[in-house]
């Protein structure tokens, strides 16, 4: 069932997604050459748990890290580990922080040291797609109208819409309905309401929409190991528009 937040239940998500956004720009002057995916998810745990939170994804079915590290073909769900960022990589970061039973979801992709002009291309235009889906959001937009506006930029730029995976409701659950595809048709699937708070996050690839399962059964990559991007921000539902609730 969907899910229309009281005020309590807000004020909790926006300190929650303050919280997530603040660890983003936290990480950020790390992300350099040379830096585990290790480190920087260390870095993200104490600067969560400083802040009176958890993360989110911290044994969330079982994943072992507390942010999701994924590089270049790795789509999402990447493991921090041992595995040292290089120059001319991008990396996809995923945080969660859950406040008080309540929690912030968003992710970026960033570029570590110099990167290639078509993989400046690749962040500039899937952080476009993710704002052009937020553009439609306010109480009466129904779900299909957000990811055929997302479709319809990677549509422009020839981009790969991962199709296996989408956005989807927060509150205090990571995860709750609706799903919210980054595909789709006008006019069609829930109707947002007032208080409705959803995670919108185009996954973007540069070649194949397909994608397979790592053998550590959480990495996600691309089917034909082409880079992939992923931006994504939690949003609360309003009258005549929407309210990020993870702002960096």
């Amino acid at each position: 069932m969907i899910s229309i937040k009281s005020e309590r239940e807000i004020e909790l998500l926006r300190i929650a997604g303050e919280i997530t956004g603040d660890t983003h720009n936290y990480l950020k002057p790390f992300i350099k050459p040379g830096i585990t995916t290790k480190e920087l998810n260390d870095l993200a745990y104490n600067y969560i748990i400083s802040r009176g939170a958890t993360p989110s994804f911290k044994n969330y079915d079982g994943f072992p890290g507390s942010i999701c590290t994924s590089i270049n073909e790795e789509v999402v769900h990447g493991i921090p580990g041992k595995r040292k960022l290089k120059n001319g990589d991008i990396i996809k970061i995923d945080i969660g922080a859950c406040y008080k039973g309540y929690h912030g979801d968003s992710a970026w992709t960033y570029p570590v040291g110099k990167i290639s002009g078509r993989l400046e291309k690749l962040l500039t235009q899937t952080e476009e797609a993710l704002f052009s889906g937020l553009s439609v959001i306010k109480e009466g937009t129904r779900i299909g109208d957000i990811g055929y506006t997302i479709s319809e930029i990677a549509k422009k730029y020839h981009l790969g819409v991962v199709k296996e995976l989408v956005g989807h409701g927060v509150g205090s659950s990571i995860h709750e309905e609706p799903d919210v595809p980054n595909y789709g048709k006008k006019n069609t699937g829930p109707i947002l309401k007032e208080g409705m708070v959803i995670a919108v996050e185009p996954m973007l690839n540069l070649g194949t929409a397909d994608v397979f399962m790592e053998e550590d059964n959480w990495t996600i990559i691309t089917a034909d190991e082409e880079p992939s991007a992923h931006f994504e921000h939690t949003v609360l539902v309003t009258k005549d528009g929407y309210e990020i609730l993870t702002k960096r």
